[in-house]
């Protein structure tokens, strides 16, 4: 029991693509676990040497029978709002280090506040938003900015050539009714309206009308990096997507069992008159999360985190060398150094 590892929300959409991709990367002992007996069931015949155990975050003592003698808890269970503190409490309980996928800002920075004490004092590790949103351009920025003692702006600008939500993606917008915050003049400030603008995110997603739309990686950045201002960008057509309730969920067209659209997300950073750029372009922003935390598992398991407590994935492991462990069929990875601007 050793390095067993719990993906909490297995059934989910996201949460079989990380199960799929611990398996292809040789872990076994899995323990897969959720609240739905009968869809827990459904995935041995894909995982046959995996457990399942039901657990409920409304009843502690099922989530701490599920989650005994586990090393990493992944926690694949959306809104994060319901199901981050739970499931944490039962982490420091169990002494098991914890990984997300949270999109949503507030709960990163309810568990930035409520645990991050807490963590480091138990020796756990507890990372936030370890996923395409939040993690990716934390780690991108992270990278970027290596060299900064500071910097003046941070821009993250994400491309989908169309958004087709799972059913968690909704349920989360529904249940997600916070005020949305971005990150100016040092500090988090609520989300002022701002005019659109076009932004060319070269091939396959070309040039696109983007809007300001704060997501966790806001929360991730400006948390660890010195920086006056962050801001998140995604074009318009994707959010016409998921605000449309006639758009399909996403269906598989390849082997990995990947949805057919494609992303970029590029960040841009500037000191004084220098600017320097980072893009990351794949397909499916649900399956790409999935080598983002198993790399994620790879380096808490080898001892590569940074140190304990609350950390982003920028923050908790070699920005560089992690990107680099990546396999290009999954990202991408193209930097731009230095550019200066007027």
């Amino acid at each position: 029991m050793e390095n067993t590892i719990v993906v909490y929300g297995a059934y989910g959409h996201t949460g079989k693509f990380i199960v799929a991709e611990l398996y292809r990367q040789g872990y076994g002992n899995l323990i897969l676990s959720g609240r739905d007996l009968e869809k827990l069931t459904a995935l041995l015949p894909f995982f046959p040497d995996s457990e399942i155990k039901v657990a409920d975050i409304n009843n502690p003592k099922s989530l701490d029978e599920a989650f005994k003698g586990a090393k990493i808890i992944i926690n694949a269970a959306g809104p994060y709002l319901d199901t981050a503190t739970p499931i944490i409490k039962s982490a420091l309980r169990s002494g098991s280090h914890y990984i997300d996928l949270s999109a949503e800002q507030k709960p990163v920075l309810d568990i930035i506040d409520e645990f991050s004490e807490e963590a480091k004092n138990k020796e756990i590790l507890i990372i936030p938003a370890a996923a395409f949103y939040g993690g990716l351009a934390d780690i991108l920025a992270t990278q970027l900015t290596k060299e900064w003692g500071h910097t003046d702006e941070i821009n993250v600008y994400i491309g989908l050539d169309s958004w087709h939500p799972t059913k968690g993606t909704r349920l989360t917008g529904y249940r997600n009714h916070y005020k949305r915050l971005t990150f100016k003049d040092n500090r988090l400030k609520e989300l002022e309206p701002t005019p659109s603008k076009e932004w060319n995110f070269k091939e396959p997603i070309g040039c696109k009308e983007v809007v300001s739309l704060p997501l966790s990686e806001i929360i991730t950045i400006s948390n660890h990096l010195n920086v006056n201002s962050v801001n998140t960008y995604l074009s318009q057509n994707s959010l016409d997507d998921l605000r449309n309730n006639s758009t399909p969920e996403p269906k598989p067209t390849d082997e990995k069992n990947r949805s057919s659209q494609q992303f970029s997300l590029e960040v841009v950073a500037l000191k004084g008159n220098e600017e320097r750029r980072i893009s990351a372009q794949g397909q499916d922003i649900y399956a790409v999360t999935a080598p983002l935390v198993v790399e994620t598992v790879n380096r808490i398991l080898s001892g590569k985190a940074a140190s304990n407590g609350v950390k982003t994935l920028g923050e908790a492991f070699a920005a560089g060398d992690f990107l680099n462990s990546l396999q290009e069929d999954d990202i991408k990875i193209t930097t731009v150094e230095k550019s200066y601007v007027k």
